[in-house]
């Protein structure tokens, strides 16, 4: 099976269709109230956010629409090689495709190359393809949060060893 998709490093004209992305996810899952992702003030800079040092983030496109995204960065608050996986959110057109194991590998494998050893996610109850992908993965839940993210509307945490 050819994919026909293409998930490619976020270039500045990306912002606002990645912005666009959050926004319109988010809520599906209920996660649009204080606490979440959906409120941070990168949503609407992602290009710029991700630009800084041991950060990446990738585009999912589809016949030259972007459709998904998800990034790596340092966790926020915690130790120095912990990084977390963050803002990977699919419309419905990239869902069950293969789109989402091909950006968790590109996610985990730009880590790698950052110089994490372990990566770490938030998510909350409801968002089940996601936690079967992170497992499928290789993350195991974990008890409590790690770091200082910020996102208390999270409910489910996990990490694995990179």
């Amino acid at each position: 099976m050819t994919q026909d998709y293409l998930i490619r490093p976020i270039e500045p004209r990306d912002d606002a269709a990645v912005a666009a992305i959050i926004r319109a996810v988010m809520p599906e899952f209920g996660a649009d109230g204080p606490g979440f992702a959906i409120h941070d003030a990168e949503v609407d800079g992602m290009y710029a956010a991700y630009a800084q040092p041991r950060c990446s983030y990738f585009v999912v496109e589809r016949n030259g629409v972007v459709i998904g995204g998800g990034g790596v960065a340092p966790l926020a608050g915690g130790e120095a090689d912990v990084c977390e996986l963050r803002k990977m959110y699919f419309l419905p057109a990239a869902r069950g495709i293969g789109a989402g194991t091909a950006m968790m590998q590109r996610c985990l494998d730009a880590a790698r190359a950052h110089g994490f050893r372990r990566c770490y996610l938030e998510t909350l109850t409801g968002m089940d393809a996601a936690q079967a992908l992170y497992r499928r993965s290789g993350f195991a839940p974990i008890c409590s949060p790690l770091g200082g993210t910020g996102h208390h509307g999270c409910d489910r945490f996990f990490l694995r060893d990179l």
